[in-house]
């Protein structure tokens, strides 16, 4: 059972839309992801910076030849609008103004809404608790730069691609895929209280050597998506919930 918590406590999130000749070209030379296999449905996928972590989350979907949706935490909406201005400064693209657009759940789904009826504080906590299940994680400014991509497992998630060339950070991203593993990495897991402030944890608090992504309430106390290494978690008095079937994976690159 989740709780209800202060709506304005509840994430929120923009839309922007870029569209135009170097839509494409531009956003392949900053996304994690091949954004020439993208679709009508959003993927997850990011931007990093120069040291290999995830600066912009984001969600972004292909609406239209050259038109790309691209959906963020509202608090990064200002600075990733700074970001595309300056790196895009000599690309023909146009970038719309950021629009609130609303978290739901869709057949089971985790994702996203222009419909005003799905503004809801109800809507947003069920897609606050459905995403936690599965591992879909959302980045705030309190954690960007905080996290590596592998450590949220957005390789497991179709986030990332390794053959198609440079993009930011992509040159620590991959020394770290092809000749490493990170030690630390995503977990689900369910505690009965916190050593921090507040009944839950904020995004970015750290729990011992555990540090936290995202957390809910629930009537025993929270439940989170944490980057831990697991002889920490074995350590600690959180349980750990299974992420679905894909994201249980070993986060090295298989051999």
């Amino acid at each position: 059972m989740t709780q209800t918590i202060n709506a304005a406590a509840l994430p929120q999130f923009s839309q922007m839309t870029i569209q135009g000749e170097d839509a494409e070209k531009f956003l392949q030379g900053q996304l994690t992801c091949d954004v020439t296999k993208l679709g009508l449905s959003y993927q997850a996928a990011a931007i990093g910076n120069l040291k290999g972590r995830i600066e912009f989350g984001l969600w972004i979907k292909k609406q239209a030849e050259k038109q790309y949706d691209v959906v963020i935490s509202a608090d990064c909406a200002e600075a990733l609008q700074g970001h595309l201005k300056k790196f895009g400064a000599f690309s023909k693209f146009d970038t719309s103004a950021p629009t609130p657009i609303y978290p739901c759940v869709l057949d089971n789904v985790p994702t996203f809404s222009h419909q005003d009826d799905h503004n809801t504080p109800e809507n947003t906590q069920a897609w606050m608790q459905s995403s936690i299940a599965v591992g879909n994680y959302w980045i705030v400014a309190a954690t960007q730069g905080e996290f590596q991509p592998q450590e949220l497992r957005l390789h497991q998630r179709g986030g990332m691609d390794y053959d198609k060339g440079c993009y930011l950070g992509q040159e620590v991203i991959a020394r770290i895929y092809f000749k490493s593993a990170p030690k630390a990495f995503l977990h689900y897991v369910k505690g009965t209280s916190v050593k921090c402030s507040g009944d839950v944890p904020a995004a970015g608090d750290k729990l011992e050597k555990i540090q936290v992504v995202n957390a809910i309430a629930n009537a025993e106390g929270f439940e989170a998506l944490v980057v831990a290494r697991p002889e920490h978690l074995a350590d600690s008095d959180l349980t750990i919930l299974e992420l679905p079937p894909a994201l249980q994976a070993d986060v090295a690159r298989p051999k």
